[in-house]
């Protein structure tokens, strides 16, 4: 199986997407992850850039790894400096890192306009630097900045380029494509062009954006022409659209394909990886991203459903599990009974197709989604609905009243609601107060003070997303909308809806919802563990 080395971006390209900021320990820890799922290279930062990369750099010599090497990045010296005048190279060797990559321009365009320099002086400046860092003990991977506009507008001129890449010492070639805007054909034959010139010599590297979606797709066609290493963002995201998403490319290439990118035994954790990183960027991870999205094999339509669980063949292309993903059937008025079964046999193993009780939960479904409940996007509620038609269904707190109020100008940063809560659990009553942005948040705040003096677990309960929705538009402000709530403790996510004509109500019964979840989970966990 030939193999495909993987160089990932997130903390540095991915880190220049619109909302993204990473702490040094969010870097160390999203560094752990990608060792973790067996990527070889982490591109981590620019140390010449900010105080934050270098301190970076200076942290992450403390981890030890087992598969994958932090590389600095940086450009190539200025223009008419030498290199050791240079202080972004010197922040470069000062980072320590075994590998370094350099980026250059390619594009006559840039070398003119741009860092408005002769075309003589950029390729001394290239070879230079990666002859420089070689000297220094360093591996050198070359990134051929703007090479596809440049092959485009100067083929001659972009191939030179990289040709004072090779013999300043660079080990590996990539070939940016840093706009985004090239269609497959003008890629195929711009790196069937490099792989025959240079590809005894040097590896050569693809990195893409997907300003026109096709960035997965140029990196594929780009390794069936020979190239063998390739640069993205485990999750895509980054400036603009994005980069090329390594969620994607690496099962393409490694399922699909027949190349290895990570170890066979850690595809596995492929979706679990993935759901960690954006936790710790603070994102939502897109629900149809391919492999890893809660949609990815997510089933809908009841005839889809019943062939799905005859054999999975039928609508899916891969085993959920070969990624560490799971197969999800979804509750809806489209669903059949074979659909609320397999739900159902996930708590209640006991109840069967033909049981009266289905036709009531069925019943109840439908009702509910008249009112407005959607119960495909609310595996937390659906459950909590089948326990109550089955009867094991126990209440774990009861409301007294909740109160809510907001304030402005607000009295302080990221405060301008607060809200009450009087809960009783066991005979024993609790009023609790929370401050925070916006209604929701205070009484997320409020209601777990109160619960975790008798449900300490609920302390790992955190809100991830938040969606409303206006069911009737013609009613204006006294329509109904719907809550959904997605919540996670760090091991599983789960999704609960609330439906009212009172935002705030339909917030409660999604929030209520999402602890109740939690908590009967977790004494049923403890439970298997006891018998």
């Amino acid at each position: 199986m030939k193999k495909i080395t993987i160089l990932d971006s997130t903390l540095r390209d991915g880190a220049q997407g619109e909302g993204v900021s990473f702490s040094v320990q969010d870097k160390i820890h999203i560094c752990k992850s990608l060792d973790e799922l067996g990527i070889q290279y982490i591109e981590a930062g620019n140390p010449g850039s900010n105080p934050k990369d270098m301190e970076f750099f200076q942290e992450v010599k403390k981890v030890s790894f087992k598969n994958a090497k932090i590389c600095a990045f940086g450009a190539t010296r200025r223009k008419d400096l030498t290199c050791k005048e240079d202080s972004n190279l010197q922040s470069l060797l000062q980072a320590g890192t075994d590998t370094v990559v350099i980026f250059g321009k390619s594009w006559t365009f840039h070398v003119k306009n741009i860092i408005k320099t002769s075309l003589k002086e950029n390729l001394a400046m290239i070879k230079e630097t990666c002859a420089y860092l070689k000297e220094n003990g360093r591996h050198v991977f070359y990134d051929a900045e703007h090479f596809f506009t440049g092959y485009a507008d100067d083929k001659a001129y972009a191939m030179q380029t990289l040709q004072a890449a090779v013999e300043g010492g660079a080990e590996v070639i990539c070939l940016c494509e840093t706009k985004g805007g090239f269609m497959i054909d003008e890629c195929r034959n711009a790196v069937a062009d490099v792989i025959k010139t240079f590809g005894s010599k040097v590896q050569i590297g693809i990195h893409t954006h997907n300003d026109c979606g096709l960035a997965v797709a140029n990196s594929l066609i780009a390794v069936k022409e020979g190239v063998t290493h390739v640069q993205g963002v485990l999750l895509g995201f980054g400036e603009r659209t994005g980069n090329a998403n390594l969620s994607t490319i690496i099962p393409d290439l490694q399922l699909k394909l027949g190349y290895e990118c990570i170890p066979p035994q850690n595809m596995k954790k492929l979706t679990a990886i993935c759901n960690q990183i954006a936790e710790i960027t603070n994102i939502s991870m897109p629900p149809q991203s391919p492999y890893v999205g809660k949609s990815a094999f997510a089933h809908k339509a009841g005839m889809h459903i019943d062939a799905v669980l005859k054999n999975p063949f039928a609508y899916e292309h891969i085993e959920p599990e070969v990624v560490g993903n799971n197969r999800v059937f979804l509750m809806s008025e489209v669903a059949g009974r074979a659909t609320i079964i397999e739900k159902i046999n996930r708590f209640a193993p006991q109840i069967q197709k033909k049981d009266a009780v289905v036709d009531k939960i069925l019943e109840r479904m439908k009702e509910l989604e008249q009112q407005g409940y959607q119960f495909e996007g609310a595996d937390g509620s659906f459950e909590l609905m089948v326990r109550k038609v089955l009867g094991q269904y126990q209440p774990f707190f009861k409301l007294h009243y909740y109160t809510t109020n907001g304030s402005n100008p607000r009295p302080e940063e990221g405060v301008c609601c607060c809200a009450q809560t009087k809960v009783e659990v066991d005979g024993q009553i609790e009023i609790t107060a929370g401050e925070g942005d916006g209604p929701v948040n205070a009484l997320d705040i409020a209601l777990r003070k109160a619960l975790e003096k008798f449900y300490p677990l609920v302390s790992q309960i955190r809100l991830v997303d938040f969606k409303v929705r206006v069911l009737d538009g013609q009613a204006a402000t006294a329509a109904k909308v719907r809550v959904i709530i997605e919540s996670t403790d760090g091991q599983i996510s789960w999704s609960t809806v609330g439906v009212s004509a009172d935002l705030i109500e339909a917030s409660w019964i999604a929030l209520s919802d999402s602890f109740e979840y939690k908590l009967i989970r977790d004494i049923e966990k403890r439970y298997k563990k006891i018998i």
